[in-house]
């Protein structure tokens, strides 16, 4: 693993290296077989015009969400590309033994050698009732607060070094390190480098302690992006992995040539978030049934508030929009994700981007 792995490269006139994050989402009249095949439309385009890498997120118990078990979904997606970067953003490592992990994306990093990704969160990616069900436990802050302790012994799995002595010294994640150990062994040593996600500052601190890369989630806690973003950067030490600072922000975007069918995708896509909020998730409607939709007061609050995030309209809209927030940020990666009834459409929104920064077909 070296810092190669991690950074990317601008392309075209794009100010910074440009990613792709997948929520594999499923929109009203669509099933998730159709969501999954629009993934894999969506990972084989962004590998045709140069985005840096493809992330899934876990979430779960969310009709309109098809990514609850991003391994298998990037085990998919390896299959039918060659050379985009692939992973997680992330796996929530609270809601799962730090042992299927390392032997899920040591498996990963054997299908797709040197092009895979474990971006790690600490939340769990649903409700309460839901991630109990998860982690068989209803004391659920208690296991948020043991993250760097998982993330420690996930981090020994991955690498095969438990010390002498550990009581996990003689287990081992297949495919892994041990295999380059046994007779004959052929096994590459190399693992996927380690992402710490976030939406506030805890694991904005931890990774620059740990000299990590950082993913932030602008896209849902804007207003802690540029302070995780400080204190990620003063927080930074030197690693084996990092010898300075590297920071993505995940960002919302949507492009369409008609301005006005952004809007409307947009609220769309706003009153999804309005349902899952107040505890009704369900599949993404059609702009036809969010027009329709009489908003209450705090309801429209909500969504006026949650759009001021939301980058969209025609592409040059969006373009000026995502540098200005690189402008705002300094981030290192802009990782784009778009929201929209159907699937075609997304697609046409990273091919616009991509066009309107110049990304060139690869």
């Amino acid at each position: 693993m070296t810092a190669d792995e991690i950074r990317g490269t601008a392309h075209g006139s794009a100010p910074t290296p440009l990613s792709v994050l997948d929520l594999v989402t499923v929109g009203a009249g669509r099933t998730a077989g159709d969501a999954l095949r629009t993934s894999v439309a969506l990972s084989r385009l962004a590998e045709s015009r140069g985005f840096h890498r493809y992330w899934v997120a876990e979430h779960h118990s969310m009709p309109g969400v098809a990514s609850s078990s991003p391994a298998v979904i990037l085990a998919h997606l390896a299959a039918h590309t060659d050379r985009i970067r692939l992973g997680s953003g992330g796996v929530m490592l609270p809601n799962h033994a730090p042992l299927v992990i390392a032997e899920q994306f040591g498996t990963l990093e054997a299908m797709a050698p040197g092009r895979v990704d474990l971006g790690l969160g600490r939340a769990p990616g649903t409700d309460g009732a839901t991630a109990a069900a998860l982690r068989r436990s209803e004391r659920l802050d208690e296991q948020a607060d043991d993250f760097p302790q998982q993330l420690a012994e996930l981090v020994r799995f991955l690498d095969d070094d438990f010390p002498d002595g550990h009581p996990y010294r003689r287990v081992h994640a297949v495919p892994g390190p041990i295999q380059a150990t046994s007779p004959g062994g052929v096994q590459s040593p190399h693992r996927p480098p380690v992402w710490l996600l976030g939406s506030s500052g805890f694991s904005a601190r931890l990774a620059g302690v740990l000299g990590l890369p950082f993913a932030f989630a602008h896209h849902f806690s804007a207003q802690n992006t540029v302070p995780a973003l400080d204190l990620y950067r003063e927080s930074f030490k030197p690693s084996a992995v990092l010898d300075e600072p590297y920071a993505l922000i995940g960002v919302s975007a949507l492009a369409t040539e008609d301005e006005r069918e952004a809007r409307r995708q947009v609220l769309a896509a706003s009153l999804n978030m309005v349902r899952l909020r107040t505890g009704r998730p369900g599949l993404v409607p059609t702009p036809e049934e969010a027009e329709a939709y009489e908003f209450s007061p705090m309801e429209r609050e909500f969504i006026n508030s949650w759009n001021a995030n939301v980058v969209h309209g025609t592409p040059d809209e969006v373009r000026s929009g995502l540098d200005d927030l690189h402008k705002r940020t300094g981030a290192d990666e802009l990782m784009i994700t778009s929201h929209a009834h159907d699937g075609d459409l997304r697609l046409r929104s990273y091919e616009l981007i991509a066009d309107a920064y110049g990304l060139p077909a690869l």
